[in-house]
């Protein structure tokens, strides 16, 4: 059962992967990945690659290459079982495969680990992951604009979370964060971003640190009235934060969202109440009386006329 359910999910999300995997990044990636399989499998290459195998065949792995392989594939089976979503399956599987192949070139010929790590340092340096453009319902916030924001009505409840573009981290979570934005979006509860690696003074405000070290990226803070109610992942002592999964069902847990969407629901009918009474205009003081004192003239009118 342990093996079928992330064969299943990976089967579930398959349409998903593949548009992943068509976009440059991931392709480029992909090649990066396989490229010492690729080296060792091609015939014309092959054959003057050298080999510690017995049989001399230099077109297949040998003994130590295999071992290689097989402590790296338990290392990202390991990482992938604290993975979230697609996109971080995918990822650990891309790293740990380009470590692998750096060993294993350097252990075949030193001049082409350099080569081929040079090639991922170049990688790293000129490409960056596709960044999530699905839709949201998230407000992105400056340095200048998120005081006021979370300041401006006290009714409002407000999830932020604090990223950087540069962590995978962070990047993994914008579809999780997207999908939560879409079903928990009201009047009363709203979603926003702050990238508190463009801002620095708002991740010292807000005592988010963004040293990949402290591992506090992503951080979601609830705001109630302008102050900070909970956070997640919480921080020790040390600066150094809690281990925590950002799955969606540990969110909606931990911060209680469904009760906080019908709390933040009746806000929207209160609303909906003014806005329907405003619609009919009050009538002036003056203008009742006017009509009240007519009125009572109207009924004095018969009396006097009984008296004649």
């Amino acid at each position: 059962m342990a093996l079928l359910t992330p064969l299943f999910a990976f089967l579930y999300h398959l349409p998903q992967v593949y548009k992943w995997l068509l976009k440059p990044y991931y392709i480029a990636s992909l090649f990066m990945s396989i490229a010492f399989l690729a080296v060792r499998k091609t015939p014309g290459v092959c054959d003057h690659l050298a080999t510690q195998r017995e049989d001399g065949n230099s077109c297949d792995f040998d003994w130590r290459e295999v071992e290689i392989l097989m402590f790296l594939s338990a290392i990202v089976m390991m990482k992938n079982r604290r993975a979230i979503t697609v996109e971080q399956h995918v990822g650990n599987i891309i790293l740990f495969s380009k470590v692998a192949n750096v060993i294993l070139f350097f252990r075949l010929d030193i001049r082409m680990g350099l080569l081929y790590l040079t090639l991922c340092i170049v990688f790293l340096m000129t490409c960056k992951p596709p960044l999530y453009m699905g839709p949201e319902y998230i407000k992105y916030f400056s340095d200048k604009t998120i005081d006021d924001e979370l300041e401006r009505d006290s009714r409002v409840t407000w999830i932020v979370e604090f990223f950087a573009n540069w962590s995978p981290e962070c990047q993994s979570f914008a579809s999780v964060y997207a999908d939560l934005s879409l079903k928990y979006n009201c009047a009363g509860l709203k979603f926003g971003k702050v990238d508190v690696g463009r801002y620095g003074e708002v991740s010292k405000r807000y005592k988010v640190s963004t040293s990949p070290l402290s591992k506090q990226l992503p951080s979601l803070v609830l705001f109630q009235g302008g102050k900070e109610v909970l956070r997640r992942p919480q921080v020790d002592k040390k600066g150094r934060a809690v281990s925590w999964s950002f799955t969606e069902e540990n969110i909606i847990r931990e911060f209680n969202l469904n009760e906080l969407y019908q709390k933040s629901k009746k806000l929207n009918k209160t609303k909906g109440e003014k806005v329907s009474q405003s619609q009919f205009p009050t009538v002036p003081e003056e203008e009742e009386e006017a009509e009240q004192q007519g009125s009572h003239d109207q009924d004095k009118e018969p009396e006097s006329k009984k008296d004649k």
